[in-house]
Formats: structure tokens, sequence, C-alpha cells
């Protein structure tokens, strides 16, 4: 069985193309209709049916510059030609996680804006070294441990044990682990670049994404023509504050008051979550399971709660779904937890790139003491940005250090679109990031959520005028209100 990570940050990137069932849920990879190992022209199959003729590249990277010892791996993109006379720049697509796959974005819902995309230039999708066909970690066996106790203390130790685990056995099998961090991604970026031939390329990216491009505009700033970036997630905001997702839960609340038998079946949303996540971390339930093909009871406690429910809330599909749920397992009826079952049983399992990626980017000593400080009463507490900063000092010597968090100037041409009802990287936090941009405009979706590109029909027009060179203003569109529902 191929291991789903734990880390839910990746599988949100990869699952908000789809938005299965449940948020933290992988979704399928596209279908390329020519072999992995093989570069040139084929088929890429798109969103509903559709394809289009791409081309799929390789080149080579260090697997950490720092080591002059360290091998080579090789890095893969797909590239859709542009259809302009005089393309501008190469735009490419950086993907959200870690550990989510541009190529599989590509065959996604996103695939529209990717084809619109070519009237201006080559869009290049690139998977991240540690992804997709850029993935040369070698998967681990499936573990014939007893699955841990989904409660706090128990998934903390579970996790962090298997996490030094695999770091230890990568490291016997040759592999640099200390060589995926969004330092070494920037600079495959520019690596990338140098293959295609451009003397500057335009960033277009999503959550992670918004990261790895703040760290290439800091390394490589100068190759670099115009950003379009989405969800923001600043230099030293790997790890997210509780108090603003308490601030948007308080917000959510305030919409279950649009259907009066909602609220008068949930006076109090934060309320309920917070009894309920006692209630089961107190006592938690066991619930039957699929493990590497076996069946296995799991114990989920209140801390299993909040992961799931910080994944619902990323986006307004899945938000919809908290009060029936909660009102269902206040009642102590755990079968409504059934449908997510093979879910909690995929997220155990390490993969490598995302793990190693956060840890670096780390979190600065002022933000871990009120992340920390905040975690202690918020409804999600620390499962939020699980497993980090459960994993901060797991393996030694990975950290990027405080210049790689310090904030930036920014004065490339930039448009930065954010949802109000993204629970990933909540507005507060992304207006702190878009500070530092000096020449931007802002588009906000009202009631979209983190998977914000494809969530309004007009972000794709404003993402073509805005790569064409053309002045696009401040923007505010708006989606209906999310329909809660109890029964």
């Amino acid at each position: 069985m191929t291991h789903t990570s734990l880390h839910r940050r990746a599988v949100l990137a990869a699952a908000g193309l789809a938005l299965p069932a449940l948020a933290f849920a992988q979704a399928p990879a596209p279908a390329l209709t020519a072999s992995p190992s093989q570069a040139g022209r084929f088929r890429f199959k798109g969103w509903q049916g559709q394809d289009t003729e791409a081309e799929r590249g390789f080149f080579e990277a260090p697997e950490d510059r720092r080591d002059p010892g360290s091998r080579k791996i090789r890095l893969s993109y797909v590239r859709f030609a542009s259809t302009a006379a005089k393309p501008g720049p190469p735009i490419i697509y950086l993907a959200g996680g870690p550990g989510g796959l541009a190529t599989r974005a590509a065959g996604g819902p996103r695939f529209p804006i990717f084809m619109a995309l070519r009237e201006v230039a080559d869009v290049i999708a690139f998977d991240q070294r540690g992804t997709g066909l850029s993935n040369h970690i070698p998967e681990r066996p499936a573990s014939t441990r007893p699955p841990p106790p989904f409660t706090q203390a128990g998934l903390t130790a579970y996790f962090r044990e298997d996490f030094q685990n695999a770091w230890a056995d990568w490291a016997k099998a040759g592999v640099a682990m200390t060589g995926y961090n969004t330092e070494q991604n920037a600079d495959d970026i520019d690596d990338l670049r140098r293959h295609l031939g451009a003397e500057k390329v335009d960033l277009w990216g999503i959550s992670y994404g918004t990261h790895l491009a703040l760290s290439m505009l800091k390394r490589h700033g100068d190759r670099v023509n115009r950003v379009a970036l989405a969800s923001l997630e600043g230099q030293d905001q790997t790890v997210k504050r509780p108090s603003a997702v308490d601030a948007l839960l308080r917000q959510v609340d305030g919409l279950l008051a649009a259907d009066p038998a909602v609220r008068a079946a949930i006076p109090d949303l934060p309320a309920l979550m917070r009894r309920v996540h006692a209630k089961m971390e107190a006592a938690p339930v066991r619930m039957p399971a699929t493990l590497n093909g076996a069946p296995v009871e799991l114990k989920l406690g209140g801390f299993a709660v909040q992961l799931m429910a910080g994944g619902l809330i990323a986006n307004p599909q899945t938000l919809v779904l908290l009060p029936k749920l909660y009102l269902g397992l206040d009642a102590g009826k755990a079968e409504v937890l059934a449908p997510f079952m093979g879910e909690f049983a995929n997220l155990l399992g390490i993969t490598g790139m995302p793990e190693a990626t956060d840890l670096a980017s780390g979190i600065s000593p002022g933000r871990l003491a009120l992340v920390r400080r905040e975690a202690k009463t918020a409804v999600l507490g620390e499962a939020l940005n699980f497993p980090m900063p459960q994993l901060l000092g797991a393996v030694p010597g990975v950290d990027l250090g405080e210049g790689f968090r310090a904030p930036l100037r920014i004065d490339h041409p930039a448009l930065l679109v954010a949802g109000t009802l993204d629970g990933r990287t909540p507005l507060p936090e992304q207006d702190e990031v878009a500070a530092q941009f000096r020449h931007k405009s802002r588009v906000i979706v009202e009631n979209a959520g983190h998977n914000v590109f494809e969530a309004h029909p007009d972000v794709q027009g404003l993402l073509v005028r805005f790569f064409r060179g053309e002045a696009v203003a401040d923007t505010r569109v708006s989606l209906p209100q999310p329909k809660f529902t109890v029964t």
C-alpha cells in the first residue's frame, strides 16, 4: 500500500482540487498517456474528459546543493505551449502542500485556467522535488505497528518516532533528506528557468506555493517578472495561529443564523465543538477500519476530530458538514465518523518531502510561544498544524533560520487572491503577507475558501489580464453564502 502522509497541509493541496468527502483525503493523479520516464510530447488528460497536447521534460539538480557529494536527482515538469504569437515569460505553477503535485493540479478543476493562460505564455506544471515524477525518496514498507490512539499524546509520540525512523532509513539509503527544503526548491525553479532558456519567469502559486514564491523572490528576485499568488502563506506562517482560526469559526457561527432551524439546533458552534473535543479526548470511541488491507480498530479521541475539522474548514464545500457531524458526536452517535474511517487509517505514514520541508521552514521562537499559548484555549488546539510544531527537534540541523523567515519588501507586480472563508490560510494572516508587496492588486472572493483560483469564474480572466501585463484594479467578487444543515 502506498502511504498517505498524515501531513494534512500536503494532502489539502492535492485534495482541494477534487474535494472528496474529507478535505484531507488524497485526490487521484491525472492520467498521463506517455511513459512516466519518457520526455517529449504526449496527450495530457485534463478535467472532465478534456485533453490537450503537452510536453514532458526533465532536468537534474543536486539533492542537497550544500553537499558536494550529494547525488543528482531528476526533476520533472509538464509544459503547455503558448498559443500567443509572441509569448511572454514562462508561467511556472507552484503547487501547495508542501507535497502537492503541479501535474495533479493541472489535471483537476484548475485545468481551464492552465489552458487560458496559454494565451499569454508557456505554462509549466513543475512537480517539486520529492513529489510526483520528481520524487526520489524511496517508499517505505507498510508499517506492521499497531495504530496508535488518535489522541494528542498518542499521535504525537507515534508520528515523531515514525519520522525519526524514516529519516534514519533514508539516510542509510543515501538520500540527502536535508536537501528537501524551500530554499532548495527555490533554487530548483531558477535551474528550471535556465533549462527553459528564459531570462525571467512569472510565478503562479497557491498556499505553500506562495511560501515557495517568497523564497524565490528573496533568492532570485532579479529573475522573476511578476507573480500571481493565492491563499498566501508567509515566511514565518508555516504554523498557523490558532486565534485566527477561532476568528473564522466565530464568522462561520454567524452564518448559521441565516437558517433558523440550524441556529436553534446549534446556538454556539465553537462551544459545541469544544464540548465534543473534550468529551472524546476523555473517552475516545472505537471504530472499525482497514489498514494495509487488514481490519483494525481505531481509537478516536477529540484530537482526531480536531484534525478532521482542520481539514474540513479549508473550503465551504466541506465546511458545511461540520454542524451535522458535531451534533451527531455530541449525541454519542460515533457512526457519523464511519464515512471517514478510510481517510483516518490512511493518515498513518511518512512520505518525507512534506515533513522535511515544513520542519526546515520552521517557526520563529516568538511565534512558537504565541501559537502554543493560543493553542491552549483554541477550538482546534494543537491539532490545527499537526504534525507541526510537534515535530520540532525530531531531527537536528534542518531549520533554515531567522534569515529565511524574515519578511521582504517586494517591488514585483503582484496579483493576490484570497477567499473570506479560507480556514487553512485565514485572511488576517494573508493580510500580513500582502503588506510586503508594494505594487499589488488584491482580489477578494466573498465566501470562497482555500482553493480560490477556481472558486469564482471571474478569477480566470483576471489572471490572464494580469500576466498579459494589463492593469488590474483591486476587485471584490461574491459567491453565495454556504448553506448549512443539521439533518
